[in-house]
């Protein structure tokens, strides 16, 4: 009970705080320490004391994805997540997860388009327990040929359970091909079956060595900690990690052309025909994407959102509704998928959709309506903070983002600040027809 009041408190201020503008000449800070460093060999450091319990998060943070994958190798990075596991100088296969286990903790890794996070929470006092795990997994990773087919097999694997298990698996793969115009970002962090057979051990190591290195990395270390203390272990055990060389630079997706797509695909064990509607948006963090956000609440977030509220509780033209903005890399995108109960209803729910943007287009959303789509995303922001490992993830993700950490305070207040106005202008720029993919699935 203490607990809840206390996190309820928490939040009240976090939002105050986080949603206040900083007088003029002063500087936005986060509502809770943060220090922040670089060691000599490029790795970021992000220090932040939480003393609410007897825990520490740490994540280590790669500038590393799907969007990263060479052609024809795609899966690669997801492959080097699950390849961490597998054992280094001082570790056995499998030993970082049994290591942290023992403690009482909980590993874990995840990768996205652009970023790969290896991640732990423990007893506070188990700090340089997981910096040493990390590090030696930094520095001396083993890869070989027997590991590689074995990993290769477990990825095999897990997508012919995605295809037995997601009857419309393939055909989302397919709108992404549509959606996003450069191959770099159509592809699923997953890839594809054929290129996974192809890997070898010698293509996971040249990918290893050039994104699984210092300079391309942040260490976030969130929790129960004491920061002269936690800075000595962080330079004991990365400190001496060499550098690596600059990470390759990914090119910029090429510009899509302003061109409308519908297409059919057959899907023989989808249950029911569905639909993926899809339109190409602005890079992330331009000043477009802040009211795009906000409109995604109003049209597709919750169930009093304008799309749910009309095709699945008031008119029953959708079994099935969800969508909302995609980001891989450079690239962005909203995204909608609805099954239907038959191929009638497709057509009208389709129409609805449209017919729910055009009413964006030319008649401003209503004070209440947009109060309540911004309370909505703050109540989402602020469950970022919720945890240690939640606060570390986010930390980590803003230091990569286009925002950086320095302006993170301030982004808030930015999506706070959209106007009706400005929700007319975004539609009008991004929701035309020339702009949208359509991809209509058959089961027969």
């Amino acid at each position: 009970m203490r607990t809840k009041r206390f996190l309820g408190v928490w939040t009240f201020i976090l939002l105050a705080r986080l949603s206040s503008s900083s007088a003029p000449g002063q500087e936005a800070n986060f509502p809770f320490p943060l220090t922040q460093y670089q060691l000599r060999n490029g790795l970021k450091v992000i220090l932040s004391e939480d003393y609410s319990l007897p825990l520490v998060s740490v994540v280590l943070a790669y500038r590393v994805g799907s969007v990263q994958d060479p052609p024809g190798k795609t899966g690669l990075a997801y492959f080097l997540e699950n390849m961490m596991f597998m054992g280094s100088l001082n570790i056995g296969p499998m030993q970082h997860i049994s290591y942290v286990n023992r403690t009482g903790g909980q590993p874990n890794a995840s990768t996205t388009e652009d970023i790969t996070y290896l991640y732990e929470t423990v007893p506070s006092n188990q700090l340089a327990l997981v910096l040493w795990l990390e590090s030696d997994r930094m520095k001396t990773l083993e890869i070989n040929a027997a590991k590689t087919e074995r990993i290769k097999q477990a990825l095999l694997d897990e997508i012919g359970q995605r295809k037995a298990g997601e009857p419309y698996f393939e055909s989302s793969l397919a709108f992404d091909r549509l959606l996003y115009p450069d191959s770099a970002y159509s592809h699923p962090v997953l890839g594809s079956e054929e290129d996974i057979r192809n890997l070898t051990a010698e293509d996971a190591k040249n990918f290893y060595a050039v994104y699984y290195v210092p300079n391309n990395a942040v260490l976030s270390i969130v929790g129960d900690i004491n920061l002269a203390k936690t800075k000595e272990l962080v330079e004991k055990y990365f400190e001496t990690i060499p550098q690596g060389k600059d990470s390759r630079v990914l090119s910029p997706p090429k510009p899509p052309e302003k061109k409308q797509l519908v297409q059919v695909f057959q899907e023989p064990l989808a249950p029911r025909p569905a639909f993926h509607l899809g339109y190409r948006l602005a890079p992330s963090y331009s000043p477009d994407y802040y009211t795009l956000v906000i409109l995604d609440y109003i049209l597709l977030k919750g169930n009093s959102s304008r799309l749910y509220r009309r095709l699945v509780k008031k008119e029953a033209l959708a079994f099935y509704l969800n969508g909302g903005i995609e980001k891989r890399g450079d690239a962005a995108a909203f995204k909608m998928f609805a099954m239907n109960n038959n191929d009638a209803m497709v057509d009208i729910c389709q129409k609805a959709i449209f017919s729910e943007i055009n009413k964006l287009r030319t008649n401003y959303v209503s004070p209440e309506e947009l109060e309540k789509a911004k309370n909505m995303f703050k109540k989402d922001y602020v469950s970022r903070f919720s945890s240690s490992i939640e606060k570390a993830m986010f930390l980590a993700e803003i230091f990569f983002s286009p925002v950086g950490l320095e302006n993170g305070p301030e982004e808030l207040g930015k999506y706070l600040k959209v106007t009706p106005f400005a929700i007319i202008g975004t539609v009008n720029r991004y929701f035309t027809p020339e702009n949208s993919i359509l991809l209509n699935v058959k089961i027969r």
